[in-house]
């Protein structure tokens, strides 16, 4: 069993949804992301997302894109990244990590090559925002061969006519994106929230998990009592940016103590 599938079944054996933080690989600085990961699995974290900065991201809001900016400054690669979580699995070989990108960096690397050293680093899944299903044979396929979970966004745009080739390949869980937007945005309405968890849930018969736009602790909590997972990005992103003119450490810890209510509000949702 996947380190996503056990997971969510311990998770589905505690009755709660797993909390899922983003966090650009590299930002501030390369020598910060291992301690701010080993800190969000302490303040509760379940499953973490591991950004791979790019020029051009496309799906992502203002706090994202200057994440990826102050990342691409400080030096960061997709090699430097998958090193992030070679180091990271001496310390800690339970937490699943999905890198999230667009596939450019991917196929400059070379997708084979990345798909092996990606296995041997101990990454668990990824998210490909800008490669469609008509493409699985780029990345998809290859990556679900080597064992490698590979997670699809669906948006409130797509249909029933659409569906199923979103579907079609893909493992670990389905990615709601719960508004036709970029991150960073607001939410959809709870009601449609809903009904679209349990519309992927039947369809896929994977969990699904929830983004875009959380980033409240009622907010959270809200989604938590529906979905299986939340995801929480651009709120974790800005609180660091915010905090950076008081050094790295000050502004890590403040993103952990977001992360510790964040996670509490989603473990308590359903009690």
């Amino acid at each position: 069993m996947s380190r996503l599938a056990a997971k969510f079944e311990a998770l589905r054996q505690e009755g709660r949804a797993a909390f899922i933080p983003y966090v650009m690989g590299g930002d501030p600085s390369p020598e910060a992301t291992e301690p701010l990961m080993a800190g969000l699995v302490k303040a509760g974290a379940d499953i973490i997302e591991l950004g791979v900065p790019f020029t051009d991201p496309m799906a992502d809001g203002k706090a994202i894109q200057l994440a990826g900016q102050r990342s691409l400054k400080a030096g960061q690669t997709l090699k430097k990244t998958l090193e992030m979580v070679r180091s990271f699995r001496t310390q800690d070989d339970e937490t699943p990590i999905i890198l999230m990108g667009y596939y450019n960096p991917f196929y400059a690397y070379g997708p084979d090559r990345f798909v092996k050293d990606a296995v041997a680093a101990g990454v668990d899944g990824l998210i490909i925002v800008d490669l469609p299903p008509e493409e699985d044979e780029e990345l998809c396929l290859p990556a679900r061969a080597a064992g490698l979970d590979f997670i699809r966004l669906a948006t409130p745009t797509t249909d029933e006519a659409r569906l199923p080739a979103v579907i079609k390949n893909i493992s670990g869980f389905v990615y709601y994106v719960s508004v036709a937007g970029i991150t960073g945005g607001a939410t959809g309405a709870a009601e449609s929230v809903d009904a679209a968890v349990g519309r992927l849930r039947e369809a896929s018969g994977l969990p699904v998990a929830v983004g875009f736009g959380i980033k409240t602790e009622d907010r959270a909590r809200e989604v938590a009592r529906t979905a299986d997972a939340v995801v929480v990005g651009s709120a974790l992103v800005d609180t660091l940016a915010q905090n950076l003119d008081k050094g790295e450490k000050t502004a890590i810890s403040a993103v952990i103590s977001l992360a510790e209510r964040l996670a509490r509000a989603i473990k308590t949702a359903r009690v």
